[in-house]
């Protein structure tokens, strides 16, 4: 395993840095925020005219078929940024799992009209607040020449502007997987900002009825491709927390160089540099841990799943401390909502919960691990 990007990588991550530093500045999501709004629409255009919802989406159903590698240097810059768009729920988590469970027919209908942005999928898992597949609980029943469909689906991230759900039901058979639109009949839809200024979806299925056409795969059979999902969100949703660290932890080190106290820059504190040799340290470990289980992604490694929970887990626990202690070490200031250091500690609160938080995550790495 080369543990460096290629050439054709690198370019993409230079390209993405250059588009979303000059399109999605915080100040852009600040204004979103303060404009009452909580997406940008805008942002996601821009995103699809440069095929960006197609990296992971294979040549064969219109995309570009970069691989995992790509998306996560397209998020970890997006983590930089903190640009908001549905790239991670809808691009690539869903289209990874249209890809892994649909059939011929779902590939055709869904995967190239994600690929050029105009159709929003997301995965409707956690019913508890917390990613946890084995307590899901909703039904699917079959009836004459179909399925009924109840229960309910909580904190779906950018579930309020999704075209498609992809509801994963469990039941004596196993787990099972429904695209269903959002319009069906039976399905409502509650939002509710959370702290990072987007906004989350309670969704409740009262027997919605879809047709058979519907089902992913086989009645009980989405075990398999559920776990590679997992695998993607949890790898890619790291890649999006080492750009918070990173940039968090640069802003931070660039306060320490400039702020001076008692006659001398802070920096020159044993203590304060102490604190940011440590963070550094753990954010180069991250960057391998990230890099290792996208590559096992793109490689389909029988390693994948055991490296992308070591890398969510690795990340969510450097992320809040990158975050933690970027407030801290900007005093005062880092507390007002005027500095812009908070936003990155409210967006790293939320994707460490998002697709299995720290705990989740190690253990899932435990137990594969045979601890």
């Amino acid at each position: 395993m080369v543990m460096i990007l290629s050439e054709e990588q690198q370019l993409l991550k230079d390209s993405a840095k250059a588009f979303l530093s000059e399109s999605a500045p915080i100040s852009a999501l600040r204004a979103m925020r303060d404009a009452g709004d909580d997406h940008m629409p805008e942002l996601w255009s821009k995103m699809s005219e440069m095929g960006w919802p197609g990296i992971v989406i294979p040549d064969a159903y219109s995309g570009l078929e970069f691989g995992y590698v790509g998306a996560g240097v397209v998020l970890e810059e997006m983590g930089r940024t903190l640009a908001l768009s549905p790239f991670l729920s809808s691009a690539v988590v869903a289209a990874s799992l249209i890809n892994q469970l649909g059939s011929e027919q779902q590939k055709e209908k869904y995967l190239p009209s994600i690929a050029t942005g105009e159709l929003t999928a997301v995965l409707a898992a956690d019913e508890s607040g917390f990613f946890d597949l084995d307590g899901i609980a909703t039904s699917a029943t079959a009836n004459d020449g179909g399925y009924t469909l109840s229960g309910s689906k909580r904190g779906v991230i950018d579930g309020h502007n999704a075209d498609l759900f992809l509801i994963v039901t469990n039941g004596d058979e196993g787990m099972s997987v429904f695209a269903v639109e959002k319009e069906a009949a039976g399905i409502s839809c509650e939002t509710r900002l959370i702290v990072d200024s987007q906004r989350a979806a309670d969704i409740t299925l009262d027997s919605v009825a879809v047709s058979s056409d519907a089902l992913m795969g086989t009645l009980g059979g989405a075990s398999e491709a559920l776990e590679f999902t997992i695998d993607v969100a949890a790898a890619c949703s790291a890649a999006e927390m080492l750009g918070i660290s990173i940039e968090t932890f640069e802003r931070t080190v660039g306060y320490l160089k400039e702020r001076e106290q008692f006659g001398s820059k802070i920096g020159t504190f044993q203590g304060l540099q102490h604190r940011a040799a440590q963070l550094f340290a753990e954010i180069e470990v991250s960057k391998s841990a990230v890099l290792a289980a996208l590559q096992a992604l793109d490689e389909n490694s029988e390693k994948r799943s055991v490296l992308a929970s070591m890398a969510k887990a690795k990340c969510a626990k450097v992320v809040r401390n990158a975050t933690e202690e970027g407030v801290q070490m900007h005093g005062g200031i880092g507390m007002t909502d005027e500095f812009d250091i908070g936003f990155f500690m409210k967006r790293a609160a939320v994707c460490r919960q998002a697709y299995g938080d720290y705990h989740y995550h190690a253990d899932r790495f435990a137990n594969l691990r045979g601890y």
